[in-house]
């Protein structure tokens, strides 16, 4: 991708630049706002790499965080992303930069250092290829810590979440007919685009029920599909998509709790809820198990222990079971974009096209309809090219 062109302040061997700062204490939220060129200034700890794709996606000339990109708890993956893709980040900035900072402020990075109309209002730590690589090193030291942690974290969620997991106990009823049919359910995860262009034949053939996890409802509009089902907690799907026509499904808090049921309820969509304590990836993958799909292919959805941690939720605990328990069904197209690419070249096919066309003479040339025809054809030209020579 190409990134845009960074206005300089002062000094281009130091990396200065300046740009419109855009806050939000929630990354997610702030994409939508931003524009290229814009500095995005934010509130993570420990950036997951979802979050630095959707920033280098929009363009972004800089992240300025106000916590550590990498905490050291574990290795997240989003701040090597981001110094790989050309953009500056500086973080640990503190609390205050937001206080300092309003939307729209056209501010400088120089060096460590962030300025409002020329005056210093945060200084934090500047980010580089090797500084990331340092903190990643440390990080994976603390990896046995995290894996003991999640550890408890499956076991607690095992225990409130008995009856969902073993026997389908709080699953809502729905509209949307699942039985024997294939289930695609897609995240906004990685890799997502490539692999659902690879899944095309696939979706073509068999036509599965398709499902979006929040922004992947988004995604499948995007990919030219309509999504028959849309399940989560409804802060990263667009209102258009919540309109199509899909049946919505909100996530609720185990107490009953909704918060974004109102939401939907006010663009006239009728709802449902379902209430657990997982995540909503998992709730997709337990209602298609629930309402007997055949087989249930998962898209840009979380498979091993980093990118786990790399969501930032203890809930991810409920992953581990979710998997264990529809298993036998389960598909994971992660990746297959980077494992299967049709890749035809234009010479190939011009070969290809010859190759019939000789083989098609040669099997003229050889039977005896074939030389009777061309005997004819033969006569058809000789004539042609005498009437011809008598005109001229």
């Amino acid at each position: 991708m190409r990134l845009p062109t960074l206005r300089r302040t002062r000094s281009v061997e130091a990396g200065d630049l300046s740009g419109t700062a855009r806050l939000d204490r929630r990354t997610k939220r702030l994409v939508g706002r931003l524009r290229p060129g814009d500095i995005a200034v934010i509130d993570h700890v420990d950036i997951d790499r979802v979050a630095a794709d959707s920033l280098v996606a929009v363009g972004v000339a800089a992240v300025l965080n106000a916590k550590p990109s990498i905490s050291g708890r574990y290795p997240n993956l989003g701040p090597e992303v981001l110094v790989q893709a050309g953009i500056v980040l500086v973080d640990n900035l503190g609390d205050e930069l937001f206080d300092r900072l309003s939307e729209g402020d056209v501010v400088a990075i120089e060096n460590d250092a962030v300025l409002l109309n020329g005056e210093a209002v945060a200084t934090g730590i500047r980010q580089d290829a090797q500084s990331v690589a340092a903190s990643m090193a440390d990080a994976r030291e603390g990896l046995s810590v995290q894996l003991e942690a999640f550890a408890a974290n499956t076991m607690d969620y095992l225990k409130q979440e008995r009856e969902l997991l073993l026997d389908g106990v709080g699953v809502p009823d729905v509209e949307t007919k699942v039985a024997g049919r294939h289930v695609l359910i897609v995240v906004r995860g990685y890799d997502y685009k490539a692999d659902l262009d690879v899944l095309r034949p696939y979706i073509r053939e068999f036509k599965p029920v398709l499902i979006g996890v929040d922004g992947g409802a988004d995604a499948l509009v995007e990919s030219g599909y309509t999504p028959d089902m849309i399940i989560g907690d409804m802060d990263s799907v667009t209102d258009d998509v919540l309109r199509c026509g899909a049946e919505v499904i909100v996530h609720a808090y185990t107490d009953g709790r909704a918060p974004g049921l109102a939401r939907v309820q006010a663009l006239g969509v009728e709802a449902i809820t379902f209430p657990a304590s997982a995540t909503s990836e998992d709730l997709a993958m337990l209602l298609a198990d629930d309402k007997g799909a055949t087989l249930i292919v998962a898209v840009g959805t979380h498979a091993n222990l980093v990118e786990f941690l790399d969501k930032g939720r203890g809930g991810m605990a409920s992953t581990f079971l979710t998997r264990l328990k529809v298993g036998g069904k389960l598909v994971d197209a992660k990746g297959v974009s980077r494992l299967y690419k049709q890749n035809i070249s234009g010479s190939s096919l011009l070969l290809l096209v010859l190759s019939a066309i000789a083989a098609l003479a040669s099997a003229v040339a050889v039977s005896t309809v074939g030389k009777a025809y061309l005997s004819v054809v033969s006569e058809w030209w000789d004539n042609l090219v005498f009437q011809l020579g008598q005109l001229f």
